[in-house]
């Protein structure tokens, strides 16, 4: 076990789906996806169960009659409800299972940890239950990352499924983790995207391999600062028994993996787009090869794929993630015609440096997922000339190094985002000479725009007047999304239908006469 954790003795005791749940006393928080997952599983199991949430909208009202109708001992709703830690039917409670948004500084943790009641995330609470009578117990390939990280599960996913596997990506992105493991047939294998809210949360878990693409400033404020961070994504090489895997390019993912309380016998493997050394998974001459899992290791290379099987120009961090996933399949034992296939039949998520739109030369790339500097800097390198469209939610980072990086390649920055001012200042800094637009447009008289929509029609509408044939427009923030939208998701299709709206009314001027 990780860390400083420790179980209470009855805690100790709950390892699998058949241990004796019945009457634990245990408040959950939150009623989003994770939470009501942990909340319905909780239930099942025979716990007592109250879950707060601070939200109060028909959704969770929705939720919440849900879970009364099944057995939960009482659901809150409402900031004030989530203002302190509840009593389970009277008494103190034996466990929090907490939702992935809720920092520890939040509340009702805050009380719990004070109280030194036990807290757990929905990973650590799948990890206990995972092994079930009568059912296959998967193994877990667990990925994390500052970015990368759902592309890289969604090519694990797709290498194991092509090697003729029963398997799920889930956790962090698609399925809640506790969803998968309740499916009545099982998993031959389990591909798990962890965040590091989630890592923070989990104490016991032992994946069969494991990886942490890279890592970079983010979501510090949440952590309390970087080492905060860093701790928990580090904490997904904790308890690994066949491979940790690690970006030979980035040291501080490697030196993870020297700290990491490893099972006897596990491997430390590396990935990287250069040429592999012994133990590791990298290219020659345009192909993905692995120096790690054959026995002929130290003087030949076995041939996983193409980078032509990733598409045309495939960006060198694509390249990674996919080597990243390789080697996880491979330590579960995958053959390499399964590593080429299921590249050749992955098929990307949405708002990844997707192509949008061209017209008069000009390049409108939609990459909403790009949440943080790191992300943000993949999609910056791989166009010349660019008009920028960033800014957003913080979450505590800093631009200085983006920006110099990069200064060369803008055109121009069109700002989005309610406080810009750390963006704003970075390219004051190191790109003095580049204008900078707010995405207000004049005949607003300078208001902010009230909706998400409203913002990226502006902001399109600027950038389209700085930009110039040859240049890209990219809208890669560099920030988290919520303060003027749903998720990175609904701010991508903002700028999809605002940029499909701009091409429209170009083409009607066009046909007039």
């Amino acid at each position: 076990m990780s860390g400083t954790y420790t179980d209470t003795p009855r805690l100790a005791s709950l390892t699998t789906w058949d241990s004796d749940w019945r009457g634990l006393r245990v408040v959950v928080t939150g009623i989003g996806l994770s939470g009501f997952s942990a909340a319905d599983t909780l239930i099942e199991l025979g716990a007592r169960v109250v879950v707060v949430d601070g939200q109060d909208s028909e959704e969770t009202r929705g939720k919440a009659d849900t879970l009364r109708i099944v057995g939960a001992a009482s659901v809150l709703l409402g900031a004030d409800a989530a203002a302190a830690l509840p009593l389970v039917d009277g008494e103190q409670a034996e466990l929090v299972v907490t939702s992935p948004g809720f920092s520890p500084e939040h509340p009702v943790l805050a009380q719990a940890a004070a109280a030194g009641i036990p807290i757990w995330g929905d990973v650590e609470l799948a990890w206990r239950v995972r092994i079930r009578e009568g059912r296959p117990t998967a193994p877990w390939l667990a990925i994390t990352g500052t970015n990368g990280k759902t592309t890289t599960v969604s090519m694990t996913e797709s290498m194991l499924l092509a090697a003729g596997l029963r398997a799920i990506a889930a956790g962090n992105v698609g399925t809640p983790i506790l969803d998968a493991i309740r499916d009545p047939q099982g998993w031959d294998v389990i591909a798990v995207e962890l965040s590091s809210f989630q890592l923070h949360w989990t104490h016991t878990m032992s994946p069969l391999a494991s990886v942490c693409l890279n890592i970079a400033e983010d979501h510090v404020d949440w952590h309390g600062g970087y080492d905060g961070y860093r701790a928990a994504k580090a904490k997904v090489y904790e308890n690994t028994q066949v491979a940790c895997i690690y970006n030979a390019e980035q040291a501080e993912t490697e030196h993870m993996v020297e700290e990491a309380e490893v099972v006897e016998g596990c491997r430390a493997i590396g990935f990287t787009t250069g040429m592999p050394a012994i133990s590791m998974v990298g290219i020659v001459e345009g192909l993905l090869v692995d120096r790690a899992f054959i026995e002929q290791r130290r003087d030949s290379a076995a041939e996983l794929a193409s980078l032509d099987d990733l598409g045309d120009r495939a960006p060198r961090h694509l390249a990674a993630n996919a080597l990243a996933a390789a080697a996880l399949v491979r330590a579960f034992g995958v053959e390499p015609v399964a590593v080429r296939d299921g590249l050749r039949n992955y098929a990307p998520g949405g708002h990844r440096i997707e192509p949008v739109a061209k017209l008069n030369d000009i390049l409108w790339v939609n990459d909403s997922k790009a949440t943080n500097p790191h992300a943000a800097a993949a999609s910056l390198a791989a166009f010349p000339s660019v008009v920028w469209i960033a800014g957003g939610l913080s979450k505590g980072v800093t631009y200085d190094d983006l920006v110099q990086a990069h200064a060369r390649r803008l055109r121009a920055v069109v700002l989005i985002g309610t406080d810009s001012s750390e963006l704003r200042g970075a390219l004051a800094r190191h790109a003095p000479d580049v204008p900078v637009i707010e995405a207000a447009a004049a005949d607003t008289g300078g208001e902010f725009p009230s909706t998400g929509e409203a913002v990226m029609v502006q902001a399109v509408t600027a950038a389209a007047a700085a930009a110039e044939p040859g240049d890209t427009v990219l809208m890669a923030p560099a920030s988290a999304s919520m303060d003027q939208f749903r998720s990175y998701a609904h701010r991508g299709e903002a700028f999809i239908e605002a940029v499909r709206g701009y091409v429209e009314g170009q083409a009607q001027t066009t046909e007039e006469p």
